[in-house]
C-alpha cells in the first residue's frame, strides 16, 4: 500500500536552490515518487512512498524556518501512483501571473468542509469553481459557476470580464486541495470585493469528511496522480488518461472511433497535427516497450499539475 501526501505551504524560501538538493536526496533514499515544487512563496506538490518515507519528508519540510505549519492531506493506492520523482524550481508553487498576489498576507475567509454546504446554499452567495476546465467537466458542486479556464493564468482576465455579474453577491471558491484558492481570494480581496472564503482543505477535505448522503459534490475530482479521478471518501474513480492531450476519460470513450491509446481521444483528435500524432505513437511504442519488459514507462503517469 503507497501512502499518498498532497501538500502545500505558502511561506518565504529565501533560497530554493539550496534546498533542493537535500529533498531530493531524502526523497530518493526513502523510496518516494511524485512531484514537488520549490519557489521563494513556497512548497506545493504530491509524493507517494511508504509510511515511514513520508513521515520522513514532511518532518524534514517541518523543519524548514516557516513550514511548521505545513499541512498535508492522505489518500492510499494499492499501486505506485507515480511513474519517477521530480523536485523543481519555479516562480511561483502555482502560477497565476499576477505580480503583488500573496496569500502570506491575507487571503479569503476559511470555510470547514462540515460548514460548506450551508455557506453555498445561502442565497447572495455565487460560488466559483477555480480549476482548469477539464477537470471541471468530470465533477464540481451543485450550482457551481465553470469559468472555462484553460489554465489558472486564466483567470484573473475571467473575473476582469464577469465581475459585473457578482455585484452584491458574496464570493465562495474552491480548488482540489486549496492552492489555488489561497490565491484567488487574495487577488479578489485586491480588486475590492469584501467577502470571498474559500474552502479548507479544498475538494479533496470535503470528500474525505463529508458523509456520501450529505454530500453537494457531483461526479468525481480530478486528481494529478495515477489514480485520474477520485469520489467520495477518496475512493479511486472510474476515470483513464489520455496520454495525448492529458484529460480524463472514461473507459467507455475507449471504444469511440476518434480513441487511439497514447495518440488521441475524442477531444483532442482534431487538436493535434499528424506529425504530432507520429511522434505520440512512437511515445506510445516505447511505453508497450517497456511494459514487455515488466517495467513501468515513466511517461505513462501523469504528474503535478496544480
Amino acid at each position: 500500500m503507497f501512502i499518498i501526501a498532497a501538500l502545500y505551504h505558502f511561506c518565504r524560501l529565501g533560497d530554493p536552490a539550496a534546498l533542493q538538493g537535500p529533498l531530493l536526496d531524502l526523497c530518493r533514499a526513502e523510496g518516494i515518487t511524485g512531484s514537488l515544487i520549490l519557489a521563494e512563496e513556497g512548497i506545493n506538490g504530491t509524493i507517494a512512498g511508504p509510511r515511514s518515507g513520508i513521515d520522513a519528508v514532511l518532518a524534514h519540510l517541518r523543519a524548514w524556518p516557516g513550514c511548521e505549519a505545513l499541512e498535508h492531506k492522505e489518500s492510499r493506492s494499492a499501486q505506485q501512483p507515480f511513474g519517477r520523482l521530480k523536485v523543481r524550481i519555479k516562480r511561483e508553487i502555482v502560477t497565476m501571473g499576477q505580480p503583488g498576489v500573496d496569500p502570506r498576507a491575507f487571503a479569503g475567509h476559511y470555510v470547514a468542509p462540515a460548514e460548506w454546504n450551508d455557506l453555498i446554499a445561502q442565497p447572495d452567495v455565487a460560488v466559483i469553481d477555480t480549476r482548469n476546465d477539464y477537470e471541471v467537466a468530470i465533477g464540481t458542486f451543485q450550482g457551481a459557476i465553470d469559468p472555462k479556464t484553460a489554465s489558472f493564468r486564466d483567470f484573473p482576465a475571467w473575473w476582469e470580464a464577469n465581475k459585473h455579474r457578482f455585484h452584491n453577491k458574496r464570493i465562495a471558491m474552491f480548488c482540489t486541495g486549496g492552492i489555488r484558492c489561497e490565491k484567488s481570494t487574495n487577488y479578489l480581496l485586491g480588486q475590492g470585493v469584501e467577502d470571498v472564503y474559500h474552502l479548507k482543505g479544498g475538494i479533496l477535505k470535503y470528500l474525505e469528511e463529508v458523509p456520501e448522503d450529505q454530500s453537494t459534490w457531483q461526479g468525481e475530482c480530478f486528481v494529478f496522480d495515477g489514480r485520474v479521478s477520485v469520489g467520495q471518501g477518496l475512493t479511486e474513480g472510474p476515470h483513464l488518461l489520455c496520454h495525448a492531450c492529458r484529460r480524463p476519460i472514461l473507459p467507455q470513450d475507449m471504444e469511440r472511433p476518434e480513441y487511439e491509446q497514447g495518440v488521441a481521444c475524442h477531444m483532442c483528435a482534431d487538436e493535434t497535427t499528424e506529425a504530432d500524432k507520429a511522434r505520440f505513437r512512437e511515445r506510445q511504442k516505447q511505453i508497450a516497450l517497456s511494459q514487455a519488459r515488466g517495467e513501468r514507462h515513466m511517461l505513462n503517469i501523469p504528474g503535478q499539475e496544480d
